[in-house]
């Protein structure tokens, strides 16, 4: 069960993002949709507005820009009052190992897995009401390394030291913090990276040892809801003594 109170969720335009936002809808909390893509946000307020009586916020920010989170977040406090949830999912993903990662690509995998996250937990736990919960998506290959993700994965260990490390500084007030660290899901994202959609999910689940990955164990790609799931329940009073942890929510691949 959720604790009543709006959540604020990053990157619901698409992805893991979007199935938060939407699982939480029909759930009955309140809302706010943050993403730069105002399409996508849209659609994803449409969809959550049709399973739900609660009220959904849609808020177009970049969350590397300190100034459109700041916004975005006080505009969601003005609607719902003090917040019970904020969950980050915004983030990006460009192939790149250490020979070829390029100085802009390094830099704006900070920016959004890193430095978007900071603004939105700076920026947010002023307003996030005691005993409210915080849930960051991170990555397994925060701890897992990967071939050929060089920027990915150190933005992602980052994000994730992070969180636990705000969390800390939070649990005086009673806020939790915990990190999940999804591994393939079934997500834009993803695929952008596979030319063949079939190959890549083969070669996914089943694992490639000249590139060092280990496959999936139970045998499937994740689907965004399946993180969703997760997050939710870590948002919840089911999770009330949960924090400071770093769930890995990837079918086994990071064994």
């Amino acid at each position: 069960m959720l604790t009543p109170g709006g959540v604020v969720v990053t990157g619901a335009a698409s992805g893991i993002g979007r199935a938060v936002a939407l699982r939480l809808a029909a759930q009955g909390a309140p809302v706010a949709l943050v993403d730069r893509d105002a399409t996508g946000l849209s659609a994803t307020a449409a969809a959550a507005e049709r399973t739900t009586g609660a009220p959904v916020l849609t808020l177009v920010a970049d969350v590397t820009s300190d100034g459109e989170v700041a916004a975005a977040l006080g505009t969601a406090h003005d609607r719902f009052g003090p917040l019970a949830g904020l969950v980050t999912a915004a983030g990006v993903l460009e192939p790149g190992g250490l020979a070829d990662v390029s100085r802009a690509s390094w830099d704006r995998h900070l920016a959004v897995n890193t430095t978007g996250v900071l603004h939105c937990l700076q920026r947010g736990a002023p307003l996030l009401r005691d005993g409210a919960a915080v849930v960051v998506v991170s990555s397994n290959a925060a701890r897992v390394p990967r071939t050929g993700m060089l920027a990915y994965a150190a933005s992602k260990a980052a994000t994730s030291a992070l969180a636990r490390c705000a969390g800390l500084e939070l649990a005086g007030r009673g806020i939790r913090c915990n990190v999940v660290e999804p591994g393939s899901t079934d997500t834009p994202m993803q695929r952008a990276l596979w030319p063949d959609p079939l190959v890549g999910a083969h070669v996914a689940v089943e694992g490639d040892p000249g590139s060092f990955r280990v496959g999936i164990p139970l045998g499937r790609l994740a689907e965004p809801e399946d993180v969703a799931a997760t997050v939710c329940f870590l948002l919840s009073d089911d999770a009330r003594h949960v924090t400071l942890q770093q769930l890995y929510v990837d079918g086994g691949a990071s064994l």
